[in-house]
């Protein structure tokens, strides 16, 4: 690790940030001691930090594999689920590259991290004093270190592993590592909260189901595509669970509701009105079809259109809103330029741009969906 960090080291791999890294593997490496798999490893770690976590674009860090970069979460996710957390004694059980500890931790002052990797540990420890930051660094599996911990924690959090040993993607909680339904009761045991970043396909009425001391469910989304299901354990079962939909860097409004809500809400349905609604896919995962519509008073296009619409525009809504007409399909030219939108509709963008003869891009929309009459097209106004 001591060898990349060799100034000439440090110049190559900068000057190589926008270099084909395929044709890069097949050269030989300018240092003997280092080969170009390591240098590329750490090309890839830059380009990855450029757009995922930039604070870390700093002289002397050093980046893991590529599996480490994919996994860890990024820095605006971070800094979001931190915002909820202080306390004094801060400890995250799978720590990977560290990216939720260092921002989840900036409130309280007694920080812990394990890692089960001594290599990936070796290299965050590393980072953490570059960047003047200090934690205890312990080198265990998460069960060994349960079993044989004395200490209490005002927050524990873990990311676990969403993987089997054969590598595919897994969801269903008793089959992550580790195993949350397990040690849930160990967890609640040692801390006042316990948080939990899961997948985003995770279903959520089967975590409440399993998991009854759930407080607080936050769906995260970045530019509208959701990246975790954050779950807030607490040692009481709780009456009402809180869910915060959010969608980081898109300027909508965060919505909260309580779950049980949407069985109790029911929707108007309308033709499409001046202003047509698209709830964003924070909304969309927390399923609350009827509620949305009913705490921002709109219409619903149709059952299974989630699509809304209203006379009178609601700013805040937590999605996108357009200026809409309804027009007809002999309306529509060859070679006009549109942004196709489907909801609900037997053809996809891509098959709707070829039937009409279509091109991608420009500033107008075209929305091909139902309401309760049958099939509609709204054109952006």
């Amino acid at each position: 690790m001591v060898k990349l960090l060799n100034k000439e080291v440090q110049n190559y791999i900068n000057a190589n940030l926008n270099t084909d890294l395929h044709a890069l593997l097949l050269k030989k490496s300018p240092f003997p001691d280092i080969t170009m798999q390591e240098i590329v490893q750490q090309i890839k770690g830059k380009q990855v930090a450029q757009k995922k976590f930039p604070f870390l674009l700093k002289d002397g860090i050093i980046f893991p594999p590529q599996l480490n970069l994919e996994q860890s979460s990024s820095e605006k996710t971070a800094i979001y689920k931190s915002e909820a957390l202080k306390g004094e004694k801060f400890i995250d059980l799978t720590s990977g590259f560290g990216i939720d500890a260092y921002y989840l931790s900036r409130n309280f002052n007694d920080i812990t991290l394990i890692e089960q990797n001594p290599e990936l540990l070796a290299i965050v420890k590393h980072n953490w004093a570059i960047l003047d930051k200090k934690a205890k660094f312990v080198n265990a599996k998460l069960e060994d270190f349960l079993y044989n911990n004395q200490e209490y924690f005002d927050v524990i959090y873990l990311d676990p592993a969403r993987r089997d040993q054969n590598k595919n993607k897994v969801f269903l909680l008793e089959d992550l590592s580790p195993d949350i339904l397990e040690i849930q009761e160990k967890l609640l045991s040692i801390s006042d909260q316990v948080v939990i970043k899961l997948s985003p396909l995770i279903d959520l009425k089967y975590l409440i189901s399993v998991l009854p001391r759930i407080s607080r469910i936050d769906i995260v989304a970045l530019k509208n595509d959701v990246k975790e299901v954050v779950i807030f354990l607490s040692k009481e079962v709780q009456n009402e669970i809180i869910c915060h939909c959010v969608n980081l860097e898109s300027g909508e409004s965060e919505f909260s509701f309580n779950f049980g809500e949407e069985e109790n809400a029911n929707s108007e349905y309308s033709e499409p009105e001046r202003y047509i609604y698209i709830p964003n896919n924070s909304v969309l995962k927390a399923g609350i079809f009827n509620l949305i519509a009913e705490k921002f008073k709109l219409k619903k296009l149709h059952p299974n259109t989630h699509l809304y619409t209203s006379d009178e525009i609601k700013a805040d809504f937590p999605g996108r809103i357009m200026e809409t007409e309804v027009v007809d399909s002999k309306s529509i030219k060859k070679k006009e330029q549109f942004n196709i939108i489907s909801k609900n509709y037997p053809l996809k963008p891509e098959e709707i741009k070829k039937k009409y003869g279509l091109k991608d891009g420009g500033d107008d929309y075209l929305i091909f969906t139902q309401s309760k009459k049958g099939k509609i097209i709204l054109k952006s106004v």
